[in-house]
């Protein structure tokens, strides 16, 4: 009987977010594998006891950055970890979206902002809507949407983060997600699994430390050929194309129509099966194959 651990994190008081995980856990022990659920930063947790130790809802963990890499490394070296230590490491710095672009992967442009770095005229846009967001975040955590005229707020925006040693990140705010949402294509086993469709996340004046939905209006959704092209793409540029168990790729619009990265997600993507529970089965059976790989 395969040992599979579903990796969360604790957000008490509050109960868990993650609709999936006892959904997941159920299945799993249906299908003959003894599955638990297990906090990250459990002290007592017996990784090597496990075959496989899944990531799955690790919330906090872009606030936790170092801590978290620190134990992925440490977990990948006592049993076996989905995703690897390595892809948890490259995915939680959102830096990756410029080495994603240097390949050749169409991406939503990106500025980066290190602390200590001087924010001059041409760091923030005169005129267009642009984005401000951590390098390390989830969830829209410390994003904001600003217009040209509000640049003092973007700075002192910036200046929190990097008073908390974030990188930001600067984007243009696609203005497509107003209408066409923001995709996600979600592959388990190196294959589409479903995909879904969200509508906007920011909406103008939202405070960037304001509370956020992060997947408003999710329904289920048929990628275009493009889009499903564009997501391989980036996943093949993935450093070392290592074996992923599973995936979202996160889409959008440019001005010219055609579907843009927004991120990639190769940490602790939701896998929205409370929207597609047809797909239970693929990920039970891709989980315990992952589980039966020495």
């Amino acid at each position: 009987m395969p040992r599979v651990a579903l990796v969360t994190y604790d957000p008490r008081p509050e109960p868990s977010k993650d609709r999936d995980l006892p959904v997941l856990r159920a299945a799993l022990t249906a299908a003959g594998a003894e599955a638990e659920v297990v906090c990250w930063d459990d002290a007592d947790a017996d990784w090597a006891s496990y075959d496989l130790a899944v990531i799955r809802s690790t919330w906090d963990y872009s606030w936790r950055a170092a801590e978290f890499t620190a134990w992925a490394e440490r977990c990948g070296k006592l049993t076996r970890l989905a995703n690897p230590a390595a892809v948890v490491r490259w995915n939680t710095d959102k830096r990756y979206i410029g080495e994603l672009a240097a390949a050749g992967v169409p991406t939503v442009p990106t500025h980066y902002l290190a602390p200590g770095d001087t924010v001059g005229p041409a760091d923030l846009p005169g005129d267009h809507e642009y984005v401000v967001k951590p390098a390390s975040g989830a969830g829209a955590r410390y994003a904001a949407r600003y217009t040209p005229d509000r640049r003092e707020a973007a700075v002192r925006h910036l200046a929190r983060m990097h008073a908390e040693g974030l990188t930001a990140m600067v984007q243009p705010y696609m203005r497509s997600i107003d209408t066409g949402g923001e995709r996600a294509l979600q592959f388990v086993g190196g294959r589409l699994l479903h995909a879904s469709r969200k509508r906007a996340v920011l909406a103008p004046g939202t405070a960037f430390d304001a509370d956020k939905v992060a997947h408003p209006g999710l329904e289920p959704w048929t990628p275009a050929p493009a889009e499903l092209a564009v997501a391989e793409r980036a996943l093949a540029a993935v450093p070392d194309a290592p074996e992923l168990l599973y995936a979202r790729v996160d889409l959008v619009d440019g001005d010219d129509g055609e579907p843009r990265v927004m991120e990639l997600e190769l940490v602790e993507p939701n896998f929205f099966l409370f929207l597609h529970p047809e797909s239970v089965p693929a990920v039970v059976t891709a989980i315990l194959t992952a589980a039966a790989t020495p």
